[in-house]
């Protein structure tokens, strides 16, 4: 539904379209997802021909359901190498439906993940009574990691490996973590620690495998006992032990 106002408004002036969408916002009923999945990630290895997740109805409506697999940026239109199976169906109050994730062969690296995404979309029933009521789709949307059999390492293992560093990048303070591991990290907590105090960082971007990812800080003096520590997701969608590392001050 939002889809289609965006679509809408890209065709037409501004405001307009703005008191179209919060006079649609105002009348809609509160709505939440339905529907569940069996996990908050899917860790595709590459030597799988498939893998499955459970997608579960806990209310008390039958919902339709649109399964799919797509990229980072989210369009229809890039050919991703799974297929998803059943991509539509129905699934009845209480009830569930194991969907299966099937690998098609590809050209993906083999030093690294590739990051995909799993989409599951909720399609309410319209009742002959509701000519007046406005529905909404709500689609659910988690990581997909393909993993390479190649990778003899876990992220849990390489997690030592990751460089911390405290770096003035445009005038400001910045947490700089370099990932020289070929797998993706999720930091569920990131704080910083100097003299006493600590700085705990709000936005944690995912950082990607051989690459490195800034966080903005606050100004923060420079201090011998300047460290950071920090929890990452892991691949079952558990939060992985503390670590703590002296954090190198390159300012």
């Amino acid at each position: 539904m939002f889809g289609s106002i965006k679509a809408f408004c890209r065709h037409r002036r501004t405001r307009p379209c703005v008191m179209a969408a919060l006079l649609l916002a105002v009348h809609a009923p509160a709505s939440h997802g339905a529907l569940t999945l069996s996990g908050t990630r899917v860790l595709f290895e590459s030597d799988k021909r498939s893998v499955s997740l459970v997608v579960a109805n806990p209310s008390d409506k039958p919902y339709a359901v649109q399964t799919w697999v797509n990229t980072t940026a989210d369009d229809t239109t890039t050919a991703v190498p799974f297929m998803v199976s059943p991509p539509l169906f129905r699934v009845n109050p209480g009830k569930e439906q194991q969907v299966q994730i099937n690998g098609l062969p590809n050209s993906l690296p083999t030093d690294r993940e590739s990051l995909f995404y799993f989409n599951a979309q909720e399609i309410p029933q319209v009742e002959n009574d509701q000519s007046n009521v406005l529905n909404i789709a709500i689609r659910t949307r988690i990581k997909l990691f393909y993993r390479p059999s190649q990778l003899k390492d876990t992220p849990n293992v390489r997690l030592k490996d990751l460089q911390w560093s405290l770096q003035r990048i445009d005038g400001k303070s910045s947490l700089v973590v370099n990932n020289p591991t070929p797998f993706h990290y999720t930091f569920h907590r990131v704080e910083v620690t100097a003299n006493g105090q600590s700085r705990t960082l709000e936005n944690r971007p995912m950082v990607l495998p051989f690459d490195r990812q800034v966080y903005a800080l606050d100004d923060i003096k420079s201090a011998p006992d300047l460290r950071v520590s920090f929890t990452t997701i892991n691949d079952y969608g558990g939060i992985t032990p503390l670590m703590s590392q002296p954090l190198q001050n390159n300012r």
